[in-house]
């Protein structure tokens, strides 16, 4: 049985060019999950910046030389093994949920609006995101812990769990679901759009890295301007104390953070998001883009 949109297009569909649901998941979560592996100092850093105004003056060089010089370079790994985890998780779905949502919004025509790709971006990344919470969780504890000992995700998750129950694990969904919809949202729909401008102007084909590259690049800075104040949020969020709750919501957040720290606040940490968004955007997207080639199936 098949889920069809409007268009009786079906969702799930497993003709050639067009994989499966398990597949396109299967390829997202494996192209994701070999991204992080490179990326995750970057998230480690840009969450020490978040969370203190003391790593917020030092910037991104100097917050690598404190983090290297006090706890060792693997602590630029803090976490690795629970972003493993959300990114098998959180990225398989939002990435490889978009295709068969773009079909549900319809936005599977080559000349779709681009708030209809946005939509099903959205989507794709609300999903995700309630699945991934729990380990989003961790990850975050994990980076932030200081000191020369490698925290334990089971012993992080024992201490979440002993203090705060079950809930604890989706501390600031509310925060996480928004930012995985504008985050996959302007990911998803300005890469698909981007796409179409590149073979329009260079004559390339859609298939070509340069292609990919370049419209992932774009996709990835204008990710960064989007979902900035929304990872702040978040970030703050997911880090409050085990035994004391500094913010009650996303919304209270938003307000304490503006008329406390200021608006600019927001956007604090924006060169190592944006450092952390441009390389983890472009090759998520060409590993995807590659195995689909691999397996015989379409450009997105």
């Amino acid at each position: 049985m098949s889920l069809t949109a409007p268009n009786q297009r079906p969702v799930l569909a497993t003709a050639a060019g067009s994989p499966g649901l398990l597949q396109q998941v299967g390829m997202a979560g494996t192209a994701a999950v070999i991204t992080v592996s490179f990326i995750h100092p970057i998230d480690v850093v840009k969450t020490r910046i978040q969370i203190s105004s003391e790593y917020g003056k030092l910037g991104m060089s100097g917050t690598v030389s404190k983090i290297t010089g006090e706890e060792g370079v693997l602590a630029l790994w803090k976490g690795v093994n629970a972003a493993w985890l959300r990114e098998a998780s959180y990225t398989s779905l939002r990435l490889g949920l978009y295709e068969p949502m773009k079909v549900v919004f319809g936005a599977s025509d080559k000349n779709a609006p681009f708030y209809k790709k946005f939509a099903a971006g959205s989507a794709a990344g609300a999903l995700g995101s309630i699945a991934g919470n729990p380990f989003d969780v961790l990850k975050t504890k994990m980076m932030a812990s200081s000191g020369k000992e490698v925290p334990s995700m089971v012993k992080t998750a024992k201490d979440l769990l002993a203090m705060q129950g079950v809930g604890g694990f989706y501390r600031g969904i509310d925060s996480n679901i928004a930012r995985a919809m504008v985050l996959n949202g302007t990911k998803m729909a300005c890469y698909d759009q981007a796409k179409g401008y590149v073979v329009d102007m260079t004559g390339w084909s859609k298939t070509s890295l340069l292609t990919q590259f370049f419209s992932a690049v774009s996709a990835g800075f204008f990710m960064t301007c989007t979902v900035s104040p929304f990872d702040m949020v978040r970030t703050r969020l997911m880090n409050q104390p085990s035994d004391a709750k500094i913010y009650n919501n996303a919304v209270d957040c938003m307000v304490k953070i503006a008329t406390q720290e200021g608006p600019l606040t927001f956007w604090r940490g924006f060169l190592p998001i944006w450092s952390r968004f441009a390389p983890t955007t472009t090759l998520q997207l060409i590993i995807f883009e590659q195995l689909r080639g691999l397996m015989g199936m379409e450009s997105m």
